[in-house]
This record gives C-alpha cells, sequence and structure tokens, in this order.
C-alpha cells in the first residue's frame, strides 16, 4: 500500500489525478476505468478541501491507494470537519437546472464512478473509502 500526502489546496489536484491514474495505471485498469477512478477521487479530494478545511490554511490529506483481489481501494483521510455523505439526498438529475439544488453532485458522481463509497469518522481523522473493481 502506498500512501502520499497533498496540501489540501485546489492547486494540487492535477497531482491528485496524476498518482491515483499512475496506481491504476499499473494495476492494469482499462482507461475508461482510470478516468472514472480519477473522477472519483478528484470530487472527493475537492470536497475535503472545500468542506472539510474551509478556512484552515496549510492543512493536509493523506491518500493512500492499495490493489488487491481485483479491487484498488482508495482511501482520503483529512483531519478537517466530519461529514456524512449518506446524510446528502440524491440530487434529481433530471430535474431542470434552475430547479436543482446546488451541491451533492460530488457524491453522487463518487457512487456512480466507483463500485463502493464509504466513509466514517475515527480517532485518527475522517476517512473516505473508494473502492473500484477490475472488470
Amino acid at each position: 500500500m502506498s500512501a502520499k500526502e497533498f496540501p489540501a489546496k485546489f492547486d494540487y489536484l492535477d497531482e491528485v489525478r496524476e498518482y491515483v491514474g499512475e496506481k491504476a495505471r499499473a494495476a492494469g485498469f482499462g482507461e475508461k476505468d482510470i478516468y472514472s477512478i480519477q473522477l472519483a477521487t478528484d470530487e472527493a479530494a475537492s470536497n475535503v478541501i472545500e468542506h472539510a478545511y474551509e478556512g484552515v490554511p496549510d492543512a493536509f490529506f493523506e491518500l493512500t491507494c492499495e490493489f488487491k483481489n481485483d479491487r484498488m481501494t482508495i482511501t482520503l483521510l483529512d483531519h478537517g470537519k466530519t461529514f456524512d455523505p449518506s446524510k446528502v439526498d440524491v440530487p434529481d438529475v433530471k430535474a431542470d437546472l434552475s430547479d436543482r439544488k446546488i451541491g451533492g453532485l460530488g457524491i453522487y458522481l463518487m457512487r456512480k464512478l466507483m463500485d463502493e463509497v464509504r466513509y466514517e469518522s475515527t480517532p485518527s481523522g475522517n476517512l473516505l473509502t473508494l473502492v473500484k473493481r477490475k472488470a
């Protein structure tokens, strides 16, 4: 398992996407799945930056990637505000744009793109787990 720390700043999202893309490619995922993994991880990191660390300078989060049993597991660990994604309503993606609530699309996307999305608040921080099975 490899772990890497990233500053909780939007400027580092390219590096986050590149990092998980390299790990997914090395694990033998196809380009479509690699894109899904990168997009879901980007959404997860964006939520950490925007919500967990809102107004906190010099914050960071730890990202790990592990591949075993044909599953890539990505975890993001932060020490910011807690957040329970299960409390977010599923957005009505068929509604007119003017009628839609703001927010919630990132979690919706993560759930659509990945096979599992789990969140837990632990003594060591907020842990978001994303799992993609190799087809």
